[in-house]
């Protein structure tokens, strides 16, 4: 499976950004996920009990070599 891990990246920022009001501390999730590798995004989206399967790309993909 092949991530959008751009639009992962941003969703996530609104999702813990949306708290941030409310939670100050959310900020520091916020900065988590701004810096955060291909890797960690997986992971805190995974814990989050995102379903990856909305930030699928679908259909062929080039591969060049």
């Amino acid at each position: 499976m092949i991530i959008d891990g751009d639009k992962l990246k941003e969703d996530l920022m609104n999702y813990y950004g949306s708290a941030t009001p409310f939670y100050p501390v959310a900020f520091l999730d916020v900065s988590r996920v701004e810096t955060a590798t291909s890797e960690e995004l997986l992971n805190i989206a995974l814990n989050n009990n995102v379903d990856l399967s909305e930030y699928e790309i679908k259909g062929k993909i080039k591969k060049y070599k």
